[in-house]
């Protein structure tokens, strides 16, 4: 698929595409002309999905890969590196939410899931495009982090932990990176209307549809920002939660009682 100045159009490599805020940026992409190479466990779902878009069969391709799996991963990095090409941004964005509670040994499982999806998936994600982009000296890699990524939150330990080492790796690449001309952009998602969140039970201050945020977090990729908190509001949450003795952030959170649902149920 060709662009209208007849150059071929920018390729998108974007893993978690099959829904929720992957699927929302998938379609932002591909209504600005760009190519896309999409990622999900449920490939055929994903396939039904792009035909029902109605868009040219040139411009999009699908990938079925788990990313905790990373001979899957690798192997459809590599299939997009030579079917489409080296692409202009890659979006890991596979990532589960579950709460965990560790005083039970079962947790310590759901712990490992969560690392090896949101933590080893993003860098198995990012990995194989490194050496084609440093030596092209362009592209950008967009890591989705999260508010949660901010302070540990009660039942939250897990994923408060995976989106807390997502930042610290984009930062320590962009770091790596920025001498070849390869840019590293971190997303930190509030509350996004989405299947993961609609499992929530307790109150999401500023939720956010997906589209609207696939709009922002587009025009934050295109500008090449380090790091942006979607919507603005949860930014303000954020700065204030990041700043607060620690004494004061312990009573305000010590005091809460809701609590992320654990994958399985309490007794």
């Amino acid at each position: 698929m060709s662009s209208p100045n007849g150059q071929m159009a920018p390729l998108l490599f974007i893993t978690g595409a099959s829904s929720g805020i992957g699927q929302a940026l998938a379609a932002r992409y591909a209504q600005a002309g760009w190519r896309l190479a999409l990622v999900a466990r449920r490939g055929a779902l994903l396939q039904q999905w792009c035909v029902e878009q109605g868009w040219p069969v040139s411009q999009w391709a699908v990938y079925e890969a788990d990313v905790r799996d990373l001979a899957q991963i690798q192997a459809a990095a590599q299939a997009c590196l030579q079917q489409q090409g080296v692409p202009d941004v890659v979006v890991a964005n596979a990532g589960i939410s579950v709460g965990i509670d560790l005083s039970y040994q079962e947790d310590l499982a759901v712990l490992k899931d969560l690392l090896d999806t949101n933590v080893l998936g993003l860098a198995a994600t990012f990995q194989p495009f490194l050496d084609a982009m440093k030596q092209r000296r362009s592209g950008c890699l967009v890591g989705i982090a999260s508010v949660a990524s901010v302070r540990g939150l009660p039942g939250h330990a897990g994923y408060c932990a995976a989106k807390g080492a997502v930042v610290q790796l984009c930062e320590t690449l962009r770091g790596e990176l920025q001498a070849h001309g390869v840019k590293v952009v971190t997303l930190a998602p509030g509350y996004i209307d989405t299947p993961l969140t609609r499992e929530n039970d307790y109150p999401m201050p500023f939720l956010m549809n997906a589209a609207d945020f696939a709009e922002q977090a587009f025009r934050a990729i295109q500008q090449g920002v380090r790091w942006r908190v979607i919507p603005w509001q949860m930014g303000v949450v954020a700065s204030i939660m990041r700043w607060l003795p620690r004494g004061l952030f312990d009573r305000i959170v010590g005091a809460q009682q809701h609590r992320k649902k654990r994958r399985r149920s309490d007794p």
